[in-house]
């Protein structure tokens, strides 16, 4: 089977929306990211660090979905990283509460040797250094995805060049992609981070869908209209995951096929919303994500006669 190396947080996290609040649950982006990307038929391994607090059970749940822990320290007498949030009545807006690096601030990420030569790469959210440290380590895999955020920008722009240099794709936020280029076209923004080094620019723009950039073509998925959305936490991720999940199990990363996969990680994040935290992907089959891909193709396919 294909593999998957996820490098990215494994956490607690504590949410607030209109719809509710929760203590602390299952949280982190490698977490989403391997959730999602367990509803294909491949190897995934998960590089990430957590503290003595972290409970066993959480561990296997992961371990049940195919998905190796063995690159997960365990620091002892440690406490997990957990990050604390509230949504805004739109929930298109969050205040960032608490922020508890813990464990993460001395994070040095080893790769198992049995992930050493992945397929694909997926660097979800972290310090451009440990991003640089995991490629470090590894032989060239076919795709290396790159996941940031603007909290690098403004405090490690060099680093954050060097990692965005190495890599094949870039997935982030309209905000951040504006920021990253000081363009507020994402047409111009694609083609300015194209010539920072990534080939591929997935610029996601939450409920509005997601677009794929390569050279001059362009890709749009929209996302699916719910009636109901209660936590917006690691939508991104899931998409992630499903996008880098269905690229590893088809073995293809042609522009064609990264269409599929948006549509895919579009599919998996809309369930992400759904509840709290990672709940809703912890329960989520095969025939759900199959009926819900169906209405995906309902949404975007049409005929149109050409006169």
């Amino acid at each position: 089977m294909s593999k998957l190396l996820i490098v990215g947080t494994v956490a607690f996290d504590a949410i607030e929306t209109p719809f509710g609040k929760t203590d602390k649950i299952l949280g982190g982006a490698a977490t989403y990211i391997g959730l999602s990307a367990s509803q294909f038929n491949i190897d995934s391994s998960i590089v990430s660090v957590v503290g003595e607090d972290f409970p066993q059970e959480y561990l296997d749940l992961l371990k049940n979905r195919n998905i190796d822990v063995t690159g997960t320290e365990i620091v002892k007498g440690g406490k997990t990283f957990f990050w604390s949030g509230k949504y805004h009545n739109d929930l298109n807006s969050r205040d960032t509460l608490d922020t508890q690096l813990n464990v993460l601030a001395d994070f040095n990420p080893v790769v198992p040797e049995d992930f050493k030569s992945p397929d694909i790469v997926m660097l979800g959210n972290l310090h451009p250094l440990v991003q640089l440290s995991v490629l470090e380590q590894i032989e060239r895999p076919k795709l290396v995805v790159l996941d940031t955020m603007n909290f690098w920008m403004d405090n490690t722009w060099d680093d954050l060049m060097k990692v965005i240099a190495k890599v094949d794709a870039l997935t982030i936020n309209d905000e951040e992609a504006r920021q990253l280029t000081n363009e507020y076209s994402l047409v111009k923004a694609a083609r300015k981070i194209a010539e920072m080094g990534p080939k591929y620019v997935v610029i996601k723009k939450g409920e509005h869908g997601a677009l794929l950039f390569h050279d001059e073509k362009i890709f749009f998925a929209p996302a699916l209209p719910l009636e109901e959305v209660f936590d917006p936490t690691g939508a991104g991720d899931t998409f992630a995951g499903g996008f880098t999940g269905y690229l590893a199990h088809t073995g293809d990363i042609s522009f064609e096929n990264m269409k599929n996969a948006v549509i895919y990680g579009s599919n998996l994040a809309s369930f992400c919303v759904e509840k709290f935290g990672t709940e809703r992907m912890q329960d989520l089959s095969k025939d759900d994500v199959h009926e819900r891909l169906e209405e995906f193709r309902a949404l975007t396919q049409f005929q149109i006669n050409l006169t």
